[in-house]
Order: structure tokens, then C-alpha cells, then sequence
């Protein structure tokens, strides 16, 4: 019906709640074209369709639930009919009344409601103080969402303090409306972000904050603490592109982080080279001097005041921060110690030749590239029809820092030869020469053109780092053919009822790595299967941004792509071998295109068809409902949301992994993929539990023999511990525990034998210096519990039996009387 037909209509003084019950009995008929209709055609006949409005919503209740409402209708039929009667909004004390009179609504209002209302009585025109002031009453009221999301309409937040209007809404872990409400002023967030840091400086009291609100409705004080409020300023960094040396406590507090996870892989793993962790070590503490005091401190835990000394020197750490013991090392400190590194280095190459996948061709075919020339000579052997291609990407660690990683460095493998592309120096000679585009269309029609097969594992994760690094790639994840992800290749792969891959090893085997023992995954864990040996994953955290590019770092990289061509041609070959349907590569062929789908894997015991067709995983039978499984045979990946669950299903048997702190939930989908998990989520810094399901029973007696052992050792090496030895303690073998939450196990025998006598298998260094002083003298503690695979110790705590009468019903409904007994 067009305007023309309400011409007749001339204003008569309609009583709008009678215009009102009309209106209602056609909502409650659904006859909403008609609603429509007499809802344009009753305002044309009201004296005054603006204070009619108000009188109708005042006097119904409907409006305020959320959703689709009769208020909702009219309100925006209203709307559009103000528009096409421009003559209709009023002005002066009339409309001021009004304007009062909807902000006493406001509060009350659905959202969606919102806009047209401040649009309808203007209420952008109104007296700035006065809405202040009214969103001040809503503040002092307790209302603090709704004063928050009043001033974001009425754009007041330049007008209020940005620290009082967001405190409460953070302690009612409302984070999202805080972004909202600075979202369009760069100077509040600012002030929002330098606020936040405040907090989580480790000598403020947060408490300080929190104490105002312990009435507050919806309080939720475990999502208010410094690990929450971190992780809430680097996604404000990032989102509003704000230079993080505003936030100086954040970024010390994650650097440290970082620092005592460097101190791990290099000390206590013993995965790191040296060169890597001294280049990280050094562009993490820099010249920071709170830094550099943690880092020397470290240094002398771990290594002793010799060990210290040298690395200090290695990491230029200022004498002045220097202990005096270690600053009189350093004195000492002659060219025997490089001698002595670099026979030990020699010794590792040879072990990793033994123990490793090795690079079956010449270090002459392996080419670095970093001109255009060479590029074109790579492109025109990589651009033919038929060519397989491994390719892969390597990158700077961020450790949790702000920002996408940004690739350093692209692999492209061929049967005889390897090309690295330098792409950061690639990209910006292309700019300066105003050609931008070049590289990035070479790559685009490497990825789209289906002749040519391109093999990648995770290649998903990769083409996102590809496209944070240039723009002009951001598509090619969707325009690729001819890709074939050796991930979803991995997930072809049989299993047994138990969880192990045909043929091969289990996904829990472990290789050794000088320290202590860490399971072999992903790629590593697939080339162990099909070629029999690992990869040396040792440059993996390499600074690859730094120039010129290292022997190993280059050998490293040649590998990680190279191998995919050799698992390939094994796969194609014997696909039957590895549990892989015969028509593997027709399979292959006809799915390369086509991005794989993770697909959750409740029952394991479940085989994927031999045919090979599907990539996603083992699949269920749709004729028959899934058998019930085991703990034991459950495998999840619990986010950072869900640690205390995760936790509790460990306690009850369940293999669960655990994303840290810093982990985007994007890593949660990673782990499901590669090693088929259940992803639990709602929405740790560095992993502190290994989910090892095995433990050493040790008495109170022995364990003080142990500790007493590691300090007079400690003593006695304060000389120094080169970087390849540890300082710890290491105990016999012995029986293990059960899997569970309290370990159940025989005493460790040996116990007569002191010091570090022998052993755990892989020596795996128990981590008793973590035991705080007087643990050991309390009289109701007879045993202690050793983690087999991590070392650290474990001990009944004062929660302990809290968390055995919270699992007690648990097993009891299940009849698990044993269980009950280790756990009692």
C-alpha cells in the first residue's frame, strides 16, 4: 500500500492505547501485513504519533524480553513512516519532555530496540550534560551494562572516565563490550590498555580493585587476575594496532615467560642448539636490565657461576648485573671453552647422523635465493606440467607476542634439488622496483594450477602465515588445486583397536633428546613411520628472520621440505603396507583439491574405509550406535578455558592435552587434526603437567636423602655444568604407578644407595629442588610421587581429600571399588 492511500487519514485525537489493543489482536492472529497496515494508518490518525509511541510501550510489557516483539514492530514501522512524513518530529520543551521520558526506557530495552528509539526522538540532539547524567544515575544504580551500552549509542565516552566504566564490566567478564566501548577512540584505549598494565604489575594488589564490587551481581572473580587481564591486553594490542611498549609489565611478564621456557628446551629438554637459544635469548632480554636480572639468575640455577659467566658473556649481559662470583669467573673465562663446545658439537653431529632422517642429496643442490635472478631460474623448474613439489614455510617463534608470524622463509622441494626463498628480501626488492605483485603471482599460480602437485603437511597453517606476510595472497587457500596435505594423509592411516598405527609405532612413542624424553609428533612422528627414522627438529624455534642463515638452519629447512616427497613416493608405492587403501594415489588425485574437514573421533576403535576416500579420520558405522570406550581409550584437547576439567578427567584416566595461556583456540583445532582429539572448549603459561601416566613411589626418608644429594651435588659443581650435563638428580628404577590421579606403587628400590646413583629410563632428572622447605617435616606426608617422563614431584596436598570425595560418587556409581581404594 503506497502513501497515497493514507491522504484521507487526517489526525483525531485516537486514544493510542485503543490503536494499541487493534494492534495486539492482529500480532497474536500472525496477520503481520495487515498489522503493518493499521499500524501506519493509526499513527496517521494520532494527534501525536511520538507520544503515542511512548504511551503504548509504556503501558505494555512485551517489548522488554529479547527477540522479535509487538514493541519491536511498531517501533520500527514508526521509524519508516517518520521518514516518509518528514513534517512529523517535533522540536523545543515538547520534545525535550519526550526525550526524558523514552531515557527512563532505555535501560530497560532489548537491543535492537536501541537505535531506532534514539533515532526517532533524536536523542543525539539532547543536552549533553543531561544524558551524562542520566547514565551516571544507571552507573551509581548498578546497571553498569546498560550505562555502557547507552553511552556507546550516544557516542559519551570521550565525556567519562574510561577506568570506572569498565572496571565492573570486567570483573562481570564482560571484555567484549569493554572492546566495544573504546573501539572508535584510539585515545581510551590507549588509556584503557595503560590501565590494564597497571593491574598487572606483580607489586600491584588487584585486590585493591576488586574490593568496591564484592557485592557486584554476576561477580566473577577467577576471570579477573593478571593471566586473564594479560591475555586481554595483547588481543587490544593487536585488534587496535596499538605500539606494545605501552605496556611494559605485559611484555616483561610474557618475555619472562618466554626466558624460563628458552631455559627449559635448552637446559632441561635439551632440544634447543645453542645458537638458537642464544639468538632468542638475546632478542627476548635485549637490554632490558629487569630482564637481564632473571636472565643471570637462571644462568646460575642452571648452570652454576662458570656456566653462568660464559653464558653471560655469550648473551652480553653488562658486568655491572654480574653476581661476584660470577663476574670472577668471567674473568677467567679462555679460548678452552670454545675448544671444549666445539668437540661436543662435533660428537652431537655425529649422533644426529645415526639417529635422524638424513637430506638424501648434495648440499650443492640446495639453493638459498635471495634476487629476482635466481627466483626465475627456481620458477621455471618449478612451473612444469607433472612436477610434484614439497613445499613448506618457516618462521620467526612470536612466543605469544602480538601479531600473526609472518614467513621468513619459503621451501620449495624437487626431486634433485631444493630452493629457499629469502622472502622478505624477495618482497622488498620486488617493491622497490614497483613490481609488488610478481612474487606473489608466482606463487598463486603454483597454487592453482592442478598439473602440478604440491605436498604440504598443515598446509592450512602455513597459507595463514603466507597471507599475514602478503596481502595479495590472502585468496589462495581458496583457489588452490593439486594439493595434496600429507596431514589428512597421516589421518588415513589404520589403527588399531588400541590406539597404534599399523606397522609402525604408537602415537606416544618418545625419542630421546639428550635430556628429557619427548614424544615424537606431527611430521617427525609421520617420517618416523614411513621412513623409519625421525626428524632432528633441534633448529625448529630458530630465529629465521636473522641473516645470513646457518649451516644447520639451511640443512633444517631443506629437510622439513624434502622428506614430504619421500613419504609420498613410500606412500604411492605401498600404500597397503601402512594400512593405506590400494588406490592411494587415485584417491589422492581426486582429492587434492578439496581442503580436508576435522571430524571428532569419539570411538577410536572405529577404522576409516580402505578405500582410502575419506580424509577426515576414523569414521562410525551410521547402522549400529557407537560402543561405549574406556578412559583410557578417550583422547582430548581441553582450550584454556577448561583446565580445571581437563585436570578432573586426568584424575579419572582420560589421555588429555592442554592448550597454554598464551595458545589461540586455533591451536586446539591444530592438535585435534594431527592427533585425533576431541576438542573441548567454552569459548597454563607453558604446560605444567606432561600427562604422563606413570610415577615413581619414593619414601619421605629416601626422598630427604635425594634432596640432601642434589645440594651437595649443586655444591660441588658450582664451578660450573657445561650446557650438555645436568645439574639434577636422578634415581633408580623401579616399579610405576598406575594411571590416575594419586599414582599407586611399590617403593624405590635402591634405596640404600645415595646421591645419583643411577637412573630412570632416558635418565630422567627428578626435579627436587622444587620441593618448598618444611615439606619434608611434616609428619602426616610418608610418601612422595615422581613423574617418570618430566621429573617433577608430586605430594598430597591439603586439597586432597576434597578431591576424593568429589570423585568418590563418581566411581562408586560406576563400581569402581578398586579405584576408590588407590584413590582413599
Amino acid at each position: 500500500m503506497n502513501q497515497d492511500s493514507y491522504s484521507s487519514d487526517q489526525p483525531t485525537g485516537q486514544d493510542p492505547l485503543l490503536l494499541l489493543k487493534t494492534l495486539q489482536l492482529l500480532w497474536t492472529k500472525h496477520e503481520l501485513e495487515k498489522l503493518k497496515e493499521e499500524i501506519r494508518r493509526g499513527f496517521a490518525r494520532l494527534e501525536d504519533p511520538l507520544a503515542g509511541l511512548l504511551a503504548m510501550l509504556e503501558s505494555s510489557s512485551d517489548w522488554k524480553g529479547k527477540g522479535h516483539s509487538l514493541g519491536y514492530c511498531i517501533t520500527t514501522e514508526l521509524q519508516l513512516w517518520i521518514k516518509e512524513h518528514p513534517a512529523v518530529p517535533q522540536s523545543g520543551t515538547k520534545l525535550k519532555k519526550l526525550q526524558a521520558r523514552v531515557l527512563g526506557m532505555l535501560s530497560q530495552c532489548p537491543t535492537n530496540l536501541l537505535d531506532p528509539l534514539i533515532s526517532i526522538y533524536q536523542l543525539h540532539t539532547a543536552d549533553r550534560n543531561y544524558l551524562l547524567e542520566h547514565v551516571s544515575h544507571l552507573y551509581l544504580q548498578g546497571n553498569y551494562k546498560e550505562a555502557a551500552i547507552l553511552s556507546i549509542k550516544l557516542k559519551l565516552q570521550p565525556d567519562q572516565d574510561v577506568e570506572k566504566m569498565c572496571t565492573p564490566l570486567l570483573l562481570q567478564d564482560k571484555a567484549n563490550l569493554v572492546e566495544d566501548y573504546v573501539g572508535e577512540y584510539p585515545e581510551l584505549q590507549r588509556k584503557l590498555l595503560q590501565t590494564l598494565d597497571m593491574w598487572c604489575d606483580p607489586s600491584f594488589n588487584i585486590r585493591d580493585i576488586t574490593r568496591p564490587y564484592q557485592g557486584l551481581s554476576r561477580y566473577k572473580p577467577e576471570k579477573f587476575n593478571r593471566r586473564v587481564l594479560s591475555k586481554l591486553v595483547f588481543r587490544l594490542l593487536e585488534r587496535f594496532n596499538v605500539d606494545p611498549a605501552l605496556c611494559p609489565n605485559v611484555i616483561n611478564q610474557r618475555h619472562l615467560r618466554t626466558l624460563n621456557y628458552l631455559f627449559y628446551k635448552r637446559f632441561v629438554e635439551k632440544t634447543m642448539t645453542e645458537e638458537n637459544w642464544a639468538d632468542h635469548i638475546q632478542s627476548t632480554v635485549g637490554e632490558n636490565r629487569w630482564l637481564q636480572g632473571h636472565l643471570v639468575q637462571s644462568l646460575l640455577r642452571h648452570c652454576g657461576a662458570r656456566g653462568a659467566a660464559r653464558w653471560a658473556r655469550r648473551c652480553r649481559v653488562p658486568p655491572e648485573m654480574l653476581p661476584r662470583a660470577v663476574a670472577e669467573e668471567l674473568q677467567k673465562l679462555h679460548i678452552q671453552d670454545r675448544a671444549e663446545e666445539v668437540t661436543k658439537a662435533d660428537n652431537y653431529e655425529d649422533s644426529k647422523k645415526k639417529d635422524y632422517y638424513q637430506l638424501p642429496i648434495a648440499r650443492e643442490k640446495i639453493h638459498f635465493l635471495q634476487t629476482w635472478e635466481e627466483t626465475l631460474q627456481c620458477w621455471e623448474k618449478v612451473l612444469q606440467p607433472g612436477q610434484v613439489v614439497g613445499v613448506d614455510m618457516e618462521w620467526k617463534p612470536s612466543f605469544g607476542m602480538v601479531g600473526k608470524p609472518r614467513v621468513a622463509l619459503l621451501q620449495l622441494a624437487l626431486k634433485d634439488e631444493v630452493f629457499l626463498l629469502d622472502l622478505p628480501r624477495l618482497l622488498e626488492q620486488a617493491e622497490a622496483e614497483g613490481e609488488k605483485e610478481k612474487l606473489p603471482r608466482f606463487i598463486q599460480m603454483l597454487y592453482s594450477d592442478a598439473a602440478i602437485t604440491k605436498l604440504g603437511y598443515g598446509m592450512s597453517g602455513d597459507l595463514s602465515s603466507l597471507a599475514a606476510t602478503c596481502s595479495a595472497l590472502k585468496d589462495t587457500e581458496k583457489q588452490m588445486q593439486g594439493v595434496v596435505d600429507l596431514l589428512a594423509v597421516d589421518k588415513q592411516l589404520q589403527w588399531k583397536k588400541d590406539g597404534r598405527k599399523v606397522d609402525g609405532l604408537s602415537p606416544e612413542h618418545s625419542h630421546e633428546e639428550r635430556g628429557v624424553k619427548q614424544p615424537e609428533k606431527g611430521l617427525s612422528l609421520l617420517v618416523q613411520h614411513v621412513l623409519g627414522k625421525p626428524l632432528d627438529k633441534t633448529e625448529q624455534l630458530s630465529n629465521w628472520e636473522k641473516r645470513p642463515l646457518r649451516e644447520e638452519q639451511i640443512l633444517y629447512a631443506a629437510s622439513d621440505a624434502y622428506c614430504l616427497l619421500e613419504i609420498y613416493e613410500r606412500l604411492c608405492k605401498d600404500p597397503e603396507s601402512f594400512g593405506l587403501g590400494s588406490d592411494l594415489t587415485e584417491s589422492l588425485v581426486e582429492k587434492q583439491s578439496k581442503k580436508p574437514r576435522a571430524k571428532k573421533q569419539l570411538n577410536k576403535q572405529e577404522a576409516p574405509s580402505p578405500s582410502g576416500q575419506e580424509c577426515q579420520g576414523p569414521r562410525m558405522e551410521p547402522s549400529c550406535p557407537p560402543a561405549p570406550i574406556s578412559p583410557q581409550e578417550f583422547s582430548v584437547v581441553c582450550d584454556n578455558m577448561l583446565q580445571g576439567l581437563g585436570r578432573y578427567l586426568r584424575c579419572l584416566g582420560v589421555d588429555v592435552r592442554l592448550l597454554d595461556n598464551e595458545d589461540d583456540h586455533r591451536k586446539a583445532a591444530e592438535i585435534a587434526r594431527q592427533e585425533g582429539r576431541v576438542i573441548l572448549t567454552s569459548g597454563l603459561p607453558y604446560q605444567t603437567v606432561c600427562n604422563c601416566n606413570k610415577y615413581l613411589k619414593v619414601s619421605r626418608e629416601r626422598m630427604r636423602q635425594l634432596v640432601e644429594g642434589s645440594r651437595r651435588a649443586s655444591g660441588e659443581h658450582s664451578a660450573g655444568c657445561p650446557g650438555s650435563q645436568s645439574c639434577g638428580v636422578t634415581v633408580p628404577a623401579c616399579d610405576t604407578a598406575q594411571p590416575g590421579c594419586a599414582p599407586h606403587g611399590e617403593r624405590a628400590e635402591g634405596a640404600e644407595q645415595s646421591g645419583a646413583a643411577a637412573g630412570l629410563a632416558g635418565d630422567t632428572v627428578l626435579q627436587v629442588a622444587a620441593i618448598p622447605p618444611g615439606v619434608l617435616d611434616r609428619a602426616e606426608l610418608t610418601d612422595f610421587f615422581c613423574c617418570t617422563r618430566c621429573g617433577k614431584v608430586f605430594w598430597e596436598g591439603s586439597h586432597f581429600g576434597r578431591v576424593v570425595s568429589q570423585f568418590q560418587d563418581v566411581l562408586v556409581a560406576s563400581g569402581d571399588t578398586q579405584s576408590i581404594y588407590e584413590l582413599s
